[in-house]
C-alpha cells in the first residue's frame, strides 16, 4: 500500500527544513453520523515521529483535538545533503504508515 505521508524538505547549510501532511480521518469518537445518528469511532493519530539518519529529530504527540489530515513544519539543525529522513505515525486503533525520504 502506498504511503499517506507527503513530506517536503530544504536544505539551506545545515538546516532542514520538514513540511509534512499526514491523510488520517482524525476522528474524535464525540461526532455522530448524520445517517444513523450513531457516535462515530475514535480514530486519531497518537504519535508521530521524524528521524535523521536514524536519529530522532522530532515526535510530536497528538489527540483527539487535531484536525482531519495534520499538516506539521519544523526546521533542525545538523542536516546535510544526502541525510535520509524518516517519518512515521502510529494511531489509536494501531494502524502505522511511514515514508523515506532524502534530503
Amino acid at each position: 500500500m502506498a504511503s499517506k505521508i507527503k513530506i517536503k524538505t530544504k536544505l539551506t547549510g545545515d538546516v532542514a527544513e520538514v513540511k509534512s501532511l499526514m491523510l488520517h480521518p482524525m476522528e474524535t469518537g464525540a461526532r455522530e453520523d448524520p445517517d444513523t445518528a450513531e457516535l462515530v469511532p475514535a480514530h486519531h493519530i497518537t504519535q508521530l515521529t521524524f528521524a535523521n539518519n536514524g536519529e530522532i529529530v522530532m515526535v510530536a504527540n497528538f489527540s483527539t483535538a487535531v484536525a482531519k489530515n495534520p499538516y506539521l513544519a519544523f526546521k533542525f539543525k545538523g542536516a546535510r545533503a544526502g541525510d535520509t529522513m524518516m517519518v512515521s505515525w502510529v494511531d489509536n486503533l494501531g494502524a502505522t504508515d511511514e515514508l523515506e525520504t532524502t534530503l
